[in-house]
């Protein structure tokens, strides 16, 4: 996979350190000699196309919003939007508004940086008015990137109107434990599977593991397998012996692929559902075992 790929999948931006951990530090360093990714001012990598979308909310004279503004505070997102979008004036008279999404609102002098929206309108504005998944993605990322749970804790304190009740949600269960937005989707599907409550990086007693999902009360384990391909030999080794160690050790184990998470959630939560009824049969049949010794 090129550094444009592995990029794409860490949701857009990423810091030095992730991106060394799939890439060679030369193609790295080749992807922004040609273009294919930027470094900004803080020292993240990101998509290229950034400097275009300014202009075009320049052009209508309003701000980028929603993941245009994540993407800008260096949080992941599940998607890198098409085209860029945009916040406006409600009487403002918007021409060649084909090229960007336009959202109406009157914004404060505070809730703007510079051709964005602030980090907390940015926060605002993606909790409310974007998918549950990726609400859940960016406010992850932002926890991730230092974004205090104070700050979450306060907006949905705030929170009224429309979009209010996802946003509290979202900043009830955001936590900085999800490494990007493959898990952050993978968990926003399973939370929404009757029976399964689950928690990232739980460790494992006795394996000393910290597998991406876990359901203590079902041992049931849930993998994202992650989109970089097992280049190693070592790394195939020792994910293979980690997955062994889990089944053996009586962890019902499934493993995620990015491509079904992303593209095919509904098929996710089918497989999900069935593990749960499976999982639930075995603990079951444990403690008929149990109480018959």
């Amino acid at each position: 996979m090129s550094v444009l790929e592995h990029l794409e999948g860490l949701g857009g931006v990423a810091r030095r350190a992730s991106l060394l951990g799939l890439v060679e530090r030369a193609d790295l360093e080749r992807g922004v000699r040609v273009g294919d990714v930027v470094r900004d001012a803080r020292g993240r990598y990101a998509l290229p196309g950034a400097e275009q979308a300014v202009r075009t909310a320049a052009s209508l004279g309003g701000v980028l919003c929603l993941t245009n503004a994540a993407l800008h505070h260096g949080w992941a997102v599940k998607a890198v939007p098409a085209v860029p979008q945009v916040i406006v004036s409600r009487g403002r008279t918007v021409r060649g508004a084909r090229r960007a999404i336009v959202h109406r609102a009157e914004l404060t002098p505070a809730e703007v940086d510079g051709h964005w929206t602030s980090q907390e309108r940015t926060l605002q504005d993606c909790l409310r008015r974007l998918p549950f998944d990726e609400a859940l993605s960016v406010a992850d990322s932002a926890r991730r990137e230092g974004v205090g749970q104070r700050v979450l804790d306060r907006l949905a304190a705030d929170a009224r109107g429309p979009g209010s009740r996802q946003l509290k949600q979202v900043a009830a269960l955001c936590t900085p434990l999800a490494a990007n937005p493959f898990e952050s989707v993978a968990r926003a599907i399973a939370l929404d599977v009757p029976g399964l409550r689950v928690r990232p990086q739980v460790v494992l007693e006795g394996l000393g593991y910290r597998p991406d999902l876990v359901d203590e009360h079902l041992r049931l384990v849930i993998e994202c397998d992650s989109f970089e391909w097992h280049g190693k030999r070592s790394a195939l080794e020792r994910d293979a012996r980690r997955y062994n160690d889990m089944v053996v050790g009586g962890w019902l184990t499934l493993r995620l692929v990015h491509a079904d998470v992303m593209h095919r959630p509904e098929a996710v939560r089918r497989t999900l559902l069935a593990a749960v009824a499976h999982a639930e049969l075995m603990n079951k049949g444990l403690s008929a075992l149990a109480a018959a010794a």
